[in-house]
């Protein structure tokens, strides 16, 4: 890569993690599609290690407002759909994989939009935290299935709680992607020099956190995850036209 593409992966990638610090979620719904113009290769391995350290930080933060019983259902569903999500990353090809990215980011914000609120039952949460698990080990996007069932949580418990998932959640996520054979030492080098970009961003959500309301976070989220989306798909609809 260039030093401009560097660049904008870092300034990118704090504010995901900016945007996760302060919402619970939305790194992989903000950063992902960038990534994926940059590199489709890269992901998703490169952005779940990132989540990760955003996620222990957070959780560490907020570890007073955790609702572990809703975190532990949705986690008996996150194991086997990580088993599933790292099969379809060694399936896909990159251009498969970049198209995956785009439509799941332009499905949770449909979802978001309309405002479906499923119920936070054992069911639910169990089934959301499958799909979560097939997403974000497949796309490093596992945020919509648990920002839709956890939509009733708000503030700390929010942030905690989806911290507290998603930091078990990554680490099952890259222990099947380490057994599949889909973690290359080109996206262990990137998510080591990108550390610093997520820790700033991690710091600068304790003073967001003071100025932006959930809802104008959650717009923020849903608009710079749809413009992302939207240059990945023109990107990979050039490029098909072109071949």
């Amino acid at each position: 890569m260039t030093g401009a593409e560097y660049a904008v992966m870092a300034g990118v990638i704090f504010l995901a993690a900016c945007l996760q610090a302060s919402t619970g979620f939305g790194m992989g719904m903000l950063a992902a599609p960038v990534i994926a113009m940059v590199d489709p290769e890269l992901l998703p391995a490169t952005l779940i290690l990132l989540a990760l350290l955003v996620t222990i930080l957070v959780t560490v933060r907020e570890r007073q407002s955790l609702d572990l019983r809703g975190t532990g259902w949705a986690l008996v569903g996150r194991v086997p759909g990580s088993i599933v999500g790292a099969f379809l990353v060694v399936a896909l090809s990159k251009e498969g994989l970049a198209w995956a990215v785009a439509i799941v980011v332009f499905t949770g914000l449909v979802l978001a939009v309309r405002g479906w609120a499923p119920k936070p039952v054992r069911v639910n949460l169990i089934a959301a935290g499958a799909a979560s698990g097939i997403m974000g080990t497949a796309t490093s996007i596992g945020g919509p299935p648990m920002a839709l069932i956890w939509q009733g949580h708000h503030g700390p418990q929010l942030r905690g709680t989806m911290s507290a998932f998603f930091m078990v959640g990554s680490s099952i996520s890259m222990v099947s992607l380490g057994l599949a054979g889909a973690v290359t030492s080109e996206m262990l080098t990137l998510a080591l020099w990108m550390v610093p970009a997520v820790v700033a961003g991690y710091a600068a959500s304790r003073m967001v956190n003071r100025f932006l309301n959930a809802a104008r976070l959650k717009l923020l989220a849903l608009g710079a995850s749809a413009l992302g989306s939207a240059l990945l798909v023109f990107q990979l609809t050039m490029a098909a036209m072109a071949s």
